[in-house]
């Protein structure tokens, strides 16, 4: 089983993320379970969002303390949540940032495994809008293998109907353009 917890801000697609995630996933044959976990709910707060991923059936239901991936659509988090909390071992962050790994490193203290996209770019050069949850699947796709980018296309255009295209293209994209570091 994989476990993926996202953060994000209110507002940012976070929980939508998710939700795409696994339903790519159950398209696939797999088992696949997304919840989120907020506060009171006010655009701009923090929120998390939980996958998991499995080729046999999801018993448990709780929360998702050891992640295998943590995804950060929003880099001002890493100020004020610890990211790599629980973060099992050889697991990778994936982060939303235009600065470079050495940058993101010094600043944030990150030690994990770590990959990096600019998915705020490419949400508003394709889209738009700095909406970046469908650009961070991308991301995800291109790290982990968990399910296949052709697989969120479904989920994608039940989801945003008209605007399927241009997720679907900021997804694309931000699978090209992830740099993955290993350390």
């Amino acid at each position: 089983m994989v476990e993926i917890r996202f953060h994000g801000r209110g507002g940012q697609g976070a929980v939508t993320s998710a939700e795409l995630t696994a339903l790519a996933a159950i398209g696939e044959g797999k088992y696949a379970q997304a919840f989120p976990s907020f506060g009171p709910e006010r655009r701009g707060a923090p929120v998390m969002a939980f996958v998991r991923v499995s080729e046999a059936p999801i018993v448990t239901r709780e929360k998702v303390y050891e992640p295998d991936i943590v995804i950060v659509l929003d880099p001002t988090l890493l100020k004020i949540i610890n990211v790599e909390a629980g973060l099992k071992e050889g697991g990778v962050v994936i982060l939303n940032t235009s600065k470079s790994v050495e940058q993101v490193r010094k600043e944030s203290g990150l030690k994990a495994r770590l990959a990096t996209v600019d998915a705020s770019k490419i949400a508003m050069e394709t889209m738009r809008v700095p909406i970046t949850n469908t650009t961070m699947l991308g991301a995800l796709v291109k790290v982990t293998a968990i399910i296949e980018i052709g697989s969120l296309q479904d989920p994608i255009k039940r989801r945003f109907g008209p605007i399927a295209e241009k997720n679907m293209n900021a997804c694309s994209r931000a699978y090209q353009e992830t740099k993955v570091v290993e350390e």
